[in-house]
């Protein structure tokens, strides 16, 4: 797997990655509304040179938070190679804490972030029926049917051993 900047990849590839995965570069969430493809981060690339992961983040108040997390190709490493690049981020630069944000539908990133340290800090609720104000094509329902509702915060304190 080749992990590269996304400052090293054509904006018109980032943009076309969030349009046809997400809908839209936009990301509305109680943090803040976001452009991802202007946002730093990493993507893993596959031998063709297609984006297979992609992972985004901003700093705010010396605290690192991920914006956008998304591997294409399930159980190969992709999401925890990206989690860890961000986390070497954070630790180079002396942050002692990442924060992300997941709706409450998303029980497989909710599994996939605890596995590796995360913690619930706050439940926003009804946060998502805010964001549909700004951003209306958020679905209603989400993952398995349940709808979406909330948004959990996790947090996760930064080692500087990449763990």
């Amino acid at each position: 797997m080749n992990i590269v900047s996304l400052e090293e990849l054509p904006q018109e590839k980032i943009t076309d990655f969030f349009h046809h995965h997400w809908g839209s570069p936009k990301m509305v969430i109680s943090s803040g509304v976001y452009d991802c493809a202007s946002l730093a981060g990493f993507a893993v690339l596959n031998k063709d040179n297609r984006i297979t992961g992609l992972i985004t983040y901003v700093i705010k108040d010396a605290e690192c938070e991920i914006i956008s997390l998304d591997s294409l190709e399930e159980k190969k490493g992709i999401g925890t190679l990206l989690m860890k690049a961000v986390e070497k981020v954070a630790a180079d630069n002396g942050y002692r804490r990442i924060t992300l944000i997941t709706t409450n539908d998303n029980l497989l990133a909710l599994k996939f972030y605890q596995k590796r340290g995360f913690r619930i800090s706050t439940i926003h609720r009804d946060a998502v029926e805010k964001a549909r104000r700004i951003k209306p094509e958020i679905p209603l329902i989400g993952n398995d049917g349940i709808p979406i509702r909330d948004e959990i915060e996790l947090e996760k304190g930064v080692t500087g051993d990449g763990k």
